[in-house]
């Protein structure tokens, strides 16, 4: 990411694990600088998940603007690419009215695909979709990595090899275009803004962490969480819901599972969970990491310092 020229518009991104404490942070900045949020969460962005998802309550909406909430129904397929598109335009009408505007979230494809631009991909033809499938179908995740070593070795370096959805994506590249998926990932473009942008990510110790996650598990199920998946029951299939929580509650409601074994289930993926988005911002994202000791309020003071001394 470059910027040129530096303006005195700002995004301020505050990124970091489930439960860490960002949304009330981003709240206190965005009402002392009395501007606007944008939501990165692959979740949020869905209507009719409100609980598990932890969404702002509607007061909330009503104090702060939020972009990227409850604009989505669960039948669309929201991917990171329309996000890029909907912060860019979402940052160009905050910046009208105030000089700054937050971007807020856990999920880093989101947020990369904002900074630094998506790569470029051909369209993927429907005979590849049915070839990649084909596969798949037939020899399982062993088959798709085999083929992917044989015609993309440089990806099956790289990429996840656990990840059967990002491994099929590579292939269905290659089918379409018959250049493979690193290629295609070289010739990507740097994308350029034209403000500042402040990079954070937020992350406290692991236990602490670990326990405040817990405690919000018991409180979404207090709040009405498995009723709230009951009505969502024609949805299920859909990818909105292959998600931490909703696909324990639905297993639960299948009679696979009792309610100890339910709250232990959501508690310990969403665990599993935060770890990775942790690997994740340590590894794949240029942001500072700061840390707190007993609340992420700690750190508004620290933020709203460098935003003055920045200016």
């Amino acid at each position: 990411m470059s910027l040129t020229p530096l303006s005195h518009k700002t995004v301020i991104v505050i990124a970091g694990p489930t439960g860490v404490g960002k949304s009330s942070l981003s709240m206190q900045l965005a009402e002392q600088l009395k501007c606007p949020i944008i939501s990165a969460d692959s979740r949020q962005v869905y209507q009719q998940l409100n609980i598990g998802t932890a969404k702002p309550s509607e007061e909330e909406l009503r104090r702060v603007k939020h972009y990227c909430i409850d604009s989505v129904p669960l039948t669309e397929i929201y991917s990171a690419g329309r996000f890029e598109m909907d912060a860019d335009q979402a940052v160009k009408e905050a910046h009208t009215q105030s000089d700054h505007i937050i971007i807020c979230g856990g999920t880093g494809l989101y947020i990369n695909a904002y900074l630094n631009g998506l790569d470029e991909f051909p369209n993927i033809t429907d005979d590849a979709r049915l070839k990649v499938s084909s596969i798949a179908d037939h020899y399982g995740l062993d088959g798709l990595i085999a083929e992917l070593k044989h015609v993309d070795p440089l990806s099956a370096n790289s990429l996840d090899l656990n990840n059967s959805r990002r491994i099929s994506r590579a292939l269905e590249v290659y089918h379409s275009s018959q250049t493979p998926y690193s290629s295609w990932k070289s010739k990507k473009q740097e994308k350029t803004h034209h403000h500042r942008i402040l990079r954070y990510w937020i992350n406290t110790d692991r236990e602490l962490l670990y326990s405040k996650i817990n405690k919000r598990v018991h409180v979404m199920l207090d709040s009405g969480w498995i009723e709230e998946v009951k009505g969502l029951i024609q949805h299920r299939h859909r990818r909105a819901l292959d998600t931490v929580g909703y696909k324990e509650i639905f297993r639960y409601l299948d009679g696979e599972m009792d309610t100890d074994t339910l709250v232990n289930e959501i508690q310990k993926n969403t665990r599993r969970y935060a770890k990775r988005q942790i690997t994740w911002f340590g590894n794949q994202y240029s942001g500072q990491c700061l840390n707190y000791h007993q609340s992420s309020d700690e750190l508004y003071p620290r933020i709203m310092d460098a935003l003055h001394h920045n200016s």
